[in-house]
């Protein structure tokens, strides 16, 4: 069907958008709720005072109008392409039971259900008994293109905390259900740099793309920290043992998404959080917590990428920071917005569709306070530069530092599993007396904080060779800082980053850098690049000035993904109000 909503005047507006643009707030947490219709209506479902509701957009996302949901409709469906029902799977009364909602009163039944509807998504549903499993992180069914069959992966949380790792298949048009259970993922052990157990995730919300020639492709949630993957070649009824992946990820979910011209899009969270603490030393925690069967605080879920494949996921190009959450520097992060909403505050968790003009738009996130619907061009993943100079400020930068507080799940007052934060390195005018502003990386004492090393951290398109430009002073006083070259996202202040980058530089306060027997001077402006050709087998070359001897950069910790962070913090051990300063920032990957 044609889209009727998509006029001159909104593709002229969509063939504006390049970067990710974001064009609302979703009504619930993102996944499984967005639905596009076949005449170009947009649909996200959700809740609101208790009540289903949906929004809509007749302009391709651009704007939105909402609307509450007609009694006994289960909310987002997908479409049969053999018969043109609308069909969904879920326990919807057990989904309003979790969102505070009144079940009975909007037409809900118990139980895991297959609804479906021959007269539109807004007409007259029935629904049938699946199965009396609640599975969880039901998705939106997906029809294969190489047969006639719907797969959908889930998980289901047994008794004794271990997942079942499930695909249930059907081959009638989603009328009846087999299901298939793959094999356990590991558990995570409290190993260096860890004093405890991550929240046991032992493979979870699964992801599936079918590839061209009718393999199925899953990437799964652990608590690894990898995502990991398995495939089947018979449609979904038998599966390979889960094993890691090349994507760095930890407690977080994956999205694949499947463009009409082949390509797969992955939406992730290319993050690692903080080292896990000695759970027998936070006294909030009950003992399912420190056991492994829940979080006590999650510290990888303010950044949320993309990466394209045009190979059925032989290579991989992007690596890019599609939303970072907007409340990372908030100090009441923990408590704002309340619980009503939601308990988690991320950009985790992801789910897409293809717009008109090759666009793409994305759910992602979790509560009011950060989830959000965007919309950027799949090109903006090739590109192959970028740049900053700081005068639009820290919007693209992560500069937040953690503030002590309460560890651990929901427990009667608003908050869950989150550390409340403070803004870190700070933009301050330049002192060369420039009508600009550079950013200070520095430490300043505070007991309340996690710790009080200061840093920062950018994204830029991956590359397995290329450069990084840096323009930094030291300042009189200062006690010098490392600068390192990333794959994946750790927190600016994370001390054990540096044990994961590809390359490293560090600069201590007298301006000596480390292994060298060059010495900086302070209070003057130096530009550092640093080149890579290999990040997987190499060492890089570094050098200050154009003019500047030519030094080796040993390869620390390889990456088949390419670089896409440059992380910096200070290294002082003690206050260091002077610190170091960076005017400007580039990346141009080869």
């Amino acid at each position: 069907m044609k889209n009727v909503y998509c006029d001159n005047r909104v593709r002229s507006l969509l063939k504006q958008i390049n970067a990710p643009q974001v064009v609302g707030i979703q009504p619930s947490n993102a996944f499984r709720d967005l639905v596009l219709l076949p005449d170009g209506e947009i649909r996200h479902y959700g809740f609101k005072s208790k009540k289903m509701i949906y929004i809509t957009s007749h302009d391709c996302g651009l704007s939105w109008q909402e609307f509450q949901l007609k009694k006994g409709c289960p909310g987002a469906c997908a479409q049969s392409p053999w018969s043109g029902d609308w069909i969904s799977l879920i326990d919807l009364h057990g989904y309003a039971h979790e969102f505070f909602l009144d079940a009975d009163a909007i037409g809900l039944k118990k139980g895991f259900r297959i609804y479906r509807s021959s007269t539109g998504i807004d007409g007259k549903f029935t629904s049938t008994v699946v199965s009396d499993i609640n599975y969880g992180a039901v998705r939106l069914p997906l029809p294969l293109r190489s047969r006639k069959r719907w797969v959908l992966p889930c998980h289901f949380r047994k008794k004794d905390g271990t997942h079942d790792l499930t695909v249930l298949y059907s081959d009638d048009d989603a009328r009846t259900w087999k299901s298939t259970v793959l094999d356990t993922i590991p558990a995570h052990e409290a190993i260096a740099p860890h004093q405890g157990v991550r929240w046991q995730n032992y493979g979870v919300e699964p992801s599936i793309v079918e590839l061209s020639d009718g393999k199925l492709w899953m990437i799964i949630r652990t608590s690894m920290d990898n995502h990991y993957q398995s495939f089947s070649d018979d449609g979904g009824e038998t599966w390979t043992k889960p094993v890691p992946s090349r994507f760095y990820a930890t407690i977080t979910m994956p999205t694949f998404f499947r463009l009409k011209d082949g390509r797969i899009i992955l939406f992730w969270c290319n993050t690692t959080p903080l080292p896990e603490l000695d759970h027998d030393k936070q006294p909030e925690l009950v003992d399912w917590e420190r056991q492994g069967y829940g979080e006590d605080v999650f510290t990888n879920r303010d950044a949320f990428h993309a990466a394209i494949s045009e190979d059925d996921g032989k290579t991989w190009i992007g690596f890019r920071e599609v939303l970072l959450n907007e409340r990372r520097n908030d100090s009441d992060f923990r408590t704002s917005g309340g619980n009503s909403d939601c308990v988690d505050k991320s950009v985790h968790q992801s789910q897409a569709y293809e717009l008109p003009e090759g666009k793409v738009i994305v759910s992602a996130g979790q509560h009011s306070k950060c989830r959000r619907i965007v919309i950027f061009d799949p090109k903006w993943l090739y590109e192959t530069e970028r740049k900053d100079d700081f005068h639009l400020g820290l919007g693209d930068w992560c500069t937040f530092q953690f503030a002590k507080g309460i560890y651990g799940n929901f427990k009667g007052i608003s908050g869950h599993c989150a550390y409340n934060r403070r803004p870190g390195a700070q933009l301050i005018p330049d002192p060369d007396g420039e009508p600009r502003e550079v950013l200070q990386i520095a430490r300043h004492p505070d007991p309340r904080l996690v710790h009080e090393q200061q840093g920062a951290v950018w994204n830029f398109p991956a590359g397995k060779s290329g450069e990084v430009r840096i323009s930094l002073r030291l300042k009189k006083g200062g006690q010098g800082i490392r600068i390192c070259l990333m794959d994946r996202f750790f927190n600016p202040f994370d001390t054990v980053a540096k044990n994961y980058a590809q390359y490293s530089v560090e600069i201590d306060g007298k301006g000596l850098v480390k292994g060298t027997k060059i010495v900086l001077k302070t209070d003057v402006w130096h530009e550092l690049i640093i080149k890579w050709t290999d990040s997987f087998k190499k060492e890089a070359k570094l050098r200050f000035g154009k003019k500047g001897p030519m030094l080796s950069a040993p390869l620390v910790f390889p990456s088949c993904n390419g670089i896409s962070y440059l992380h910096m913090m200070s290294i002082a051990d003690s206050a260091d109000f002077a610190g170091v300063l960076i005017r400007n920032v580039e990346a141009k990957m080869k």
